[in-house]
Parts: structure tokens; C-alpha cells; sequence
């Protein structure tokens, strides 16, 4: 099955497949976000922002999205992996490691040598996915806090 699997670029007509496939936030905020997402990365049309799915048989059952952008603090530019989702049924055959390695050439074309994410420390599944990647922690360490 791994060998059937393609990626390309995310076409406006994926948008529903992509929102059925997102598992992450509440369920009617999902339509809206998608949509604004698509519109920034899809009808875009700027070589800086990727957005791939994973096919099977003509069948969408995997999600990348990326762009290439200078973070605050005096990093240089580099690559930034913002949303990644495979579809359950498709889990465990390399899907996901196909659109990371594509996504990691298309960056790496804009001129990266860096790619970075941030990934909730409590989704064990997606920490251990990006850190098999060889993603690491950076010389860059997120703060928070609650306000009221």
C-alpha cells in the first residue's frame, strides 16, 4: 500500500476531506479555520507556503501544511511544519513520513536548513512521530502564561 500512496499539492476541492480529517479543536469551529487556512496557503499562491495531502487510490488520507518564514528573536528564516494528520485507517504505513520528507524538500528548495514545529507535550503520538523525523528541542524555548 505504501508504494500507492502520492503526494501533491492541496487543491481547493480538499477542503471538506481536510476538515473530516483534522482532530484537533472543537467541531463547528473547524469549517471556518480550514477555510481561512486554505485561502492563506492554497489560493495563496505564494512558492514560500505548502500545503500537501497524501492520496491513495484518488482518495485524500493525509495532511501537510508549512511555510518558510523568519521567526522573531533574530532567527534566520527557516522551515515551519504547522499541521500534519493522517487518517486512522492509513496510520503506520510511512504516510506521514512521505509528506514530512516532501514538505523537507520543498523548504529546503526555498533555501532552509531548518525545519521547525511546536507540538502540545501531552500528544505523545506527535511528539514521538517528529522527534523519529529527528526533530529535537531548538536553541528556542516557548514561555507561557495564563492570563486572566
Amino acid at each position: 500500500m505504501k508504494n500507492r500512496v502520492s503526494i501533491r499539492n492541496a487543491m481547493p476541492s480538499d477542503l471538506e476531506t481536510i476538515i473530516a480529517l483534522d482532530e484537533v479543536g472543537p467541531e463547528e469551529e473547524k469549517p471556518a479555520y480550514w477555510r481561512g487556512i486554505f485561502d492563506h496557503y492554497v489560493k495563496g499562491g505564494k512558492k514560500d507556503r505548502i500545503f500537501l495531502v497524501a492520496e491513495i487510490a484518488g482518495e485524500v488520507v493525509g495532511f501537510i501544511s508549512g511555510e518558510i518564514r523568519a521567526w522573531e528573536f533574530g532567527s534566520p528564516p527557516c522551515g515551519w511544519v504547522f499541521a500534519l494528520a493522517v487518517s486512522p485507517e492509513t496510520r503506520g504505513i510511512g504516510i506521514a513520513q512521505r509528506m514530512f520528507e516532501e514538505i523537507c524538500k520543498r523548504l529546503k528548495q526555498g533555501r532552509v536548513t531548518t525545519v521547525r514545529t511546536m507540538v502540545d507535550r501531552s500528544n505523545k503520538a506527535t511528539l514521538s512521530f517528529f522527534r523519529s523525523q529527528g526533530l529535537r528541542s531548538g536553541r528556542y524555548i516557548e514561555l507561557e502564561k495564563e492570563i486572566d
